[in-house]
């Protein structure tokens, strides 16, 4: 039987020997394992597309990345911005937010209601006041929390650096840090940005850092400079003068994930992440490490984590929204009820007194459509607008008393407690979920002495007994007495030490593991 057609072709593929060099490759109607090899390393070549040379503002300010009709620079800088607003995009950001709640939507549709006179119970403006300032109270908390934000970028921006500026190492922002440029950091500073580790004053060019900031881990951790630049770069003018290019992937979220390769005097090194120094990371245990920025600002891996600012929920938050909307509901069935309810006595009053309908202005039907959305009005006030005001102040005042509680307050490092946000005050202590790796995560590994044996006596615990048999449900031997000991007893045989004690075996002796240990008298037993 023959094979199938169009299967024979991707079946049969068989390998053939080219001469005594033992070359194998598919026929040619499968894919030749060469190039499939070529394709695979022409894939890899073009992902390395960030190329950073030391030392060359000028080299690296050249790439650029075009967005419709406009070109920025492709590197960015080592400036951050955290903050959700602006001075143009408050107003409108801040509505935008504001009546995502459906609150808000609902007081708005009410006053919206309320400005036809047909409907209304209330002047239109009686609503519109308070609304305004609910709107206004959250969007001044929204206010305050952003401008703590914008502070702390603007600290962080500021913070110093040693930057390489020709021959020399001067002070600079983080803010004026670009990419190739060399930094020099010290025991306990942060690092600035995603460095390519150069040397260090530790053996191997080794860097101890601490990843607290990055994934909570207080133990540290130990990166190395490749070893052509620890034996290269051993002096400030060595370093002015280097002019290597780093040639590796593009910017991307994966921690633990670095490929790249370093091109210097016509050869080129392999890197890894074992090489790399991130940003956020707190360098400890060495002196003075040297490296060059391989990726800045937005472009490095903590902030590629970070993601964009959402406005967060509570629980209540969600809860009121919820309640809002079965209460609507409540209301427009009640609403139509009532409606229907008017329908039928319209209908029965005008048969019995047909008299009276020349003064209706309405149809019984468009009567009935009005009086529905006057219930609806009328009814409004199940849902109290004064009741979020208020909690809009408790909120506010609880921030502050979080921010004044003597409790809270952390003497060793002079720090008290701050409330970042105003708003998520209702969501402490709750704790739903525990994840735990291993021991120690949610406790301290803190060891307290209680109590030890030492050479049979015990120390610690509450009253520490002298000379207790140490091995009590073990033979004895009789080998301190033939060895003419003072103290006249016995001694026990260490478990594992010789077996069992049998007839006509040699004495144990009182040496165990090269330690005299006391005999135990005999009155003790």
């Amino acid at each position: 039987m023959g094979d199938a057609p169009g299967r024979g072709g991707a079946q049969r593929r068989r390998l053939h020997k080219r001469g005594r060099a033992e070359k194998y490759e598919l026929r040619p109607e499968g894919l030749c394992l060469s190039a499939a090899l070529h394709n695979a390393l022409l894939a890899l070549a073009l992902a390395f597309t960030w190329e950073v040379k030391a030392n060359s503002r000028a080299f690296n300010s050249q790439f650029k990345t075009s967005f419709l009709c406009w070109q920025r620079q492709k590197y960015k800088s080592n400036v951050i911005h955290t903050a959700k607003y602006n001075v143009f995009s408050f107003l409108p950001l801040s509505l935008y937010e504001q009546f995502h709640r459906v609150s808000n939507l609902y007081f708005l549709f009410i006053i919206i209601l309320q400005g036809f006179p047909e409907i209304s119970t209330l002047p239109w403006f009686t609503l519109f006041a308070p609304l305004v300032c609910l709107l206004t109270i959250r969007a001044t908390r929204d206010l305050v929390d952003d401008i703590g934000r914008h502070r702390s970028d603007r600290i962080i921006n500021n913070r110093p650096c040693q930057i390489l500026v020709g021959k020399r190492f001067l002070w600079k922002k983080w803010e004026n840090l670009c990419v190739g440029d060399l930094v020099c950091l010290h025991r306990d500073n942060i690092v600035p940005a995603d460095l390519l580790l150069l040397a260090s004053t530790e053996p191997s060019s080794l860097c101890y850092v601490e990843t607290a900031d990055i994934d909570g881990e207080t133990n540290l951790k130990f990166r190395q400079a490749p070893p052509v630049t620890h034996l290269e770069l051993t002096s400030i003018r060595n370093m002015a003068s280097f002019q290597g290019k780093v040639v590796c992937e593009e910017p991307n979220s994966r921690m633990h994930h670095f490929v790249g390769c370093l091109e210097w005097n016509g050869r080129k090194h392999p890197l890894d992440s074992g090489n790399m120094l991130l940003r956020g990371c707190r360098v400890r245990n060495t002196d003075t490490c040297y490296g060059i920025v391989i990726y800045a600002g937005f472009d490095t891996k903590i902030m590629k984590n970070c993601g964009r600012i959402h406005q967060k929920r509570t629980k209540i938050d969600r809860l009121m929204n919820k309640l809002v909307m079965l209460i609507f509901v409540s209301l427009v069935l009640i609403s139509m009820a009532l409606s229907f309810g008017f329908w039928f006595k319209v209908r029965e009053f005008k048969a019995k007194h047909h008299y009276v309908s020349s003064k209706h202005l309405y149809s019984v039907a468009a009567e009935t459509f009005l009086i529905f959305w006057g219930f609806l009005t009328q009814l409004s006030v199940m849902v109290p607008m004064a009741m979020f005001i208020t909690v809009e102040f408790i909120y506010l005042g609880n921030s502050i008393f979080i921010n004044w509680d003597v409790q809270m307050y952390h003497a060793p490092q002079d720090e008290p407690a701050k409330a970042r946000s105003t708003s998520l005050n209702d969501q402490l202590g709750q704790v739903e979920y525990i994840f735990s790796d291993k021991t120690g995560t949610l406790t301290q590994n803190v060891m307290t002495f209680k109590k030890c044996c030492i050479g049979g006596v015990i120390y610690g615990g509450s009253q520490a007994s002298a000379l207790r048999p140490v091995w009590p449900s073990l033979p004895r031997c009789d080998g301190c007495a033939k060895q003419g000991s003072e103290t006249s007893g016995t001694c026990w045989r260490l478990p594992g030490d010789s077996g069992p004690v049998s007839p006509g075996s040699p004495p144990l002796p009182c040496g165990f593991f090269g330690a005299r240990w006391p005999c135990v008298p005999a009155e003790l037993h």
